[in-house]
């Protein structure tokens, strides 16, 4: 029997089977697999019901099902269960075949399973796919990476069932060699938790240092999101604000304040220290995320250190505004930080990213997806070797019509004692990032001072180190130096 699956998915939870219904409703003919082989025979007689979608009960009868050079994509959960499959596969696919990974796995673990399978003479994809239930059925980001050589045999598939900008430009193209992929999928989860952050401390302060009902924030947000606010974070925050409880009071008020969190955040940020990038508002947005899980310890701290009385005084209309304003400025700093890390990962694995090419694929289907990522697209259009977003005109001329508000929302918040950490950590980076001379200076003096670690001068040339006896008791010997 002549083979008719142009690819295989394995995996069948909804990521996966959305996945598979999306290939199917583009004219590619799809093997279905599961580890639980009942879940095959479930998806076909439901789901799957009617389409063109194959099922396999062994790795043996999937393989047997499809086109050379054949393509399993992966969807299970990231970490050891792909590398087992990793193994299984080995046994039964030839050269030439193509191993994809459409999990959130580690860059690190890409790079290594990149190397292996293609010691093996397989092709290996690390791909991103962002969207969500929704996404991932009608239209997905997807950040293919690994390797090149494997690249024009997905192309066709992955470009179709992802999601189109308004000029028909799939949000799919190849990111680099390694873990590439996965590595600005990983970048995109931390600025979707900048984002979201950024938004919850909006909310707080409307909340709290204006006494604004839920209704009345989504009208805010229904407002915004026909701005240069627009995103889909924006829209269902929106959505969230006017859903009612059975009851019909507001359901968001009836949620608790903890917040969970799968690791793709905290990766980001361990990442940045790894690179020397201050990506300080996804960390905070990170460790905000920790400050909510101390439920326990904010209700007795609540009660030994009572707030005051939290309210803005001023005019509400004109307070949104400014917020909105804030809002709009710290999310520039996000993206800033965002590519400043990607940059620097580039630098570091030899990957040649486009940046420009990145924002077109946050264009649409994804979670952080906004107008606002056109913008970004256009500056690298304008220059591919911009270094810093803040440089572009575009933003530069943004952030200087957002600063006065920027600067009068934190402060009250500040005095208010209503916490709004990423608000807070973005200003002080644009601030430090503004600063021609910053206090480094004695901090380098007091490395010296107690372990001799040198100090650059400013009347010598860069890359000359001295050591300064401080005491008049120390040795002539210096530390080693480290450039950050």
């Amino acid at each position: 029997m002549e083979p008719k699956g142009d690819i295989a998915v394995i995996g069948l939870a909804v990521m996966g089977q959305n996945l598979i219904l999306n290939m199917n409703d583009h004219g590619f003919t799809v093997v279905a697999f599961n580890r639980t082989t009942s879940k095959v025979d479930d998806f076909l007689n439901n789901e799957a019901k009617g389409t063109n979608i194959l099922g396999a009960h062994s790795l043996a009868e999937m393989v047997a099902l499809l086109k050379k050079p054949r393509r399993v994509m992966l969807m299970v959960k990231a970490g050891s269960a792909v590398d087992d499959f990793i193994e299984q596969w080995l046994g039964v696919l030839e050269p030439g075949d193509i191993v994809i990974d459409g999990g959130n796995s580690l860059f690190q673990d890409t790079i290594r399973r990149t190397k292996y399978v293609e010691s093996k003479g397989l092709l290996y994809i690390g791909t991103g796919v962002s969207g969500g239930e929704e996404g991932a059925r009608r239209g997905p980001s997807i950040m293919p990476g690994g390797s090149p050589a494997a690249w024009p045999h997905v192309k066709p598939i992955f470009q179709a069932i992802s999601a189109k900008v308004s000029d028909g430009s799939p949000c799919c193209d190849w990111v680099g060699e390694g873990g590439a992929g996965h590595y600005v999928k990983m970048t995109h989860n931390g600025i979707e938790y900048g984002d979201m952050q950024l938004i919850c401390e909006a909310y707080q302060i409307m909340k709290d240092g204006l006494g604004m009902t839920a209704d009345e924030m989504h009208e805010v947000f229904k407002e915004w999101n026909q701005g240069e606010l627009e995103s889909y974070l924006v829209e269902i925050t929106r959505d969230i604000l006017g859903k009612k409880d059975e009851d019909g009071q507001p359901l968001v008020d009836k949620i608790l304040d903890t917040a969970g969190q799968k690791g793709t955040g905290k990766w980001t940020v361990i990442s940045s220290q790894e690179l020397g990038i201050p990506i300080t508002l996804i960390a905070e947005a990170v460790y905000s995320r920790c400050v909510s899980a101390l439920k326990d310890a904010r209700v007795e701290a609540a009660k030994v250190f009572k707030p005051s009385n939290p309210k803005f005084a001023g005019d509400r209309k004109q307070w949104v505004s400014d917020i909105r304003k804030a809002l709009y400025a710290s999310k520039i700093i996000s993206y800033t930080q965002g590519y400043m890390l990607m940059r620097a990962a580039a630098q570091q694995h030899g990957w040649n990213l486009n940046y420009g090419g990145i924002a077109l694929m946050w264009r649409g289907g994804c979670i952080i997806r906004s107008v606002f990522l056109g913008e970004i697209k256009k500056a690298f259009d304008k220059n591919p070797n911009l270094t810093n977003l803040l440089l572009d005109p575009f933003f530069k001329k943004a952030i200087k019509s957002c600063a006065r508000s920027w600067r009068k929302v934190v402060s009250a918040a500040v005095k208010k004692g209503i916490p709004a950490p990423a608000f807070s950590t973005a200003l002080a980076f644009f601030d430090g990032l503004r600063s021609e001379r910053l206090p480094a200076n004695l901090l380098q003096a007091q490395r010296d001072y107690f372990g001799a670690h040198t100090y650059e001068r400013i009347d010598k040339p860069r890359g000359e180190f001295f050591h300064t006896n401080w005491t008049g008791s120390g040795g002539r010997v210096a530390s080693s130096t480290y450039t950050v």
